[in-house]
Formats: structure tokens, sequence, C-alpha cells
């Protein structure tokens, strides 16, 4: 388990980010479209997963905002921005915004957030994501990770966009 915390209280996760050298867990996520996206289906593709407990929140929506911005100017680069928001809220709040540049991947039906060790497991946030960033090269190798330590801030964009 890995500890952060939530306005200052702890709370644990399930597990713990994939270690940098490793190979990434594959994953299926659902797109906004209700169709899926697969780890697989990226490979040769240089992947960032923006993970994180909800879009209705005001830091997660930031997150969203900024990489879709950064996102506009990365080469053979998929952002991902994983929560366990239902497709239909993703589309919504991506259509509202503008955001063209990144995928929205809801892990409603899938097993994302234990095998990348994010899943709370603790009040009052139990069964969100913990605000996190996983960075794959080509290979689907794990090239980054951040979990951010108080879930209310923002993670470090530009140490994800340095390693590539």
């Amino acid at each position: 388990m890995s500890l952060v915390t939530f306005q200052g209280s702890p709370v644990e996760t399930k597990g713990a980010l994939p270690a940098v050298g490793q190979a990434a867990p594959d994953f299926t996520l659902v797109k906004a479209d209700l169709g899926e996206v697969t780890l697989a289906e990226l490979k040769g593709k240089r992947v960032i997963l923006n993970i994180f407990p909800s879009v209705d929140t005001g830091t997660c929506a930031t997150s969203v905002r900024k990489f879709n911005e950064k996102a506009s100017s990365l080469d053979n680069t998929q952002v991902i921005c994983v929560s366990a928001d239902l497709p239909f809220a993703a589309a919504r709040f991506c259509g509202a915004e503008g955001i063209e540049n990144v995928v929205t991947g809801s892990t409603f039906r899938s097993s994302f957030g234990d095998d990348y060790g994010v899943t709370f497991v603790s009040a009052p946030l139990a069964g969100l994501m913990s605000r996190s960033v996983v960075v794959i090269d080509t290979d689907g190798k794990v090239i980054h990770t951040e979990q951010v330590a108080e879930t209310t801030e923002e993670p470090d964009y530009e140490a994800a966009i340095a390693v590539l």
C-alpha cells in the first residue's frame, strides 16, 4: 500500500505504482465514445497516463486542460486521462472545454486501479484513483512515475514531459 493525503488526512491506495524500467501493465479503459483503448494497441507510441479521482473537481479538470495543451506539441505521444468517471461525464467535460488532444479512459469496467496500484482503499475517496502520472515508452516500459503526495495538488507536468 501507498499512503498519500487528501486535504491533509491520510488515504491509502491498493499497491504501488509500477516501477520505472518494468513493463507497464496492460489495461483496457472505456473512452468517451464507449469504445475501448488498450495499452497493447498503443505499442510504438509514447503514452502519458494522467490519473486522477474525478474530472468534476478543480484540480483534476486543470490537469486534463494542461495535459491537453501539452499534448498538442508532443510527437508520437498519446495522453490518456484516467479516472473512475463514467464516459458520459468525460465526454461532457471535454466537449464543453474544447479538449481534443487527449483521450479519456474510464476505469468503470476494468482492473486498472488495482493493476497500477492507484485505487484508494480508505474513505472518503475509496474506489477512486489516486492522482498519479505514469509515462510509458514506445516499447511499453515505464520511464516515469509520480504519485502526488497531496491529492488536491497538481502533478509535476514538466517532469513527465522531460522524460520524453
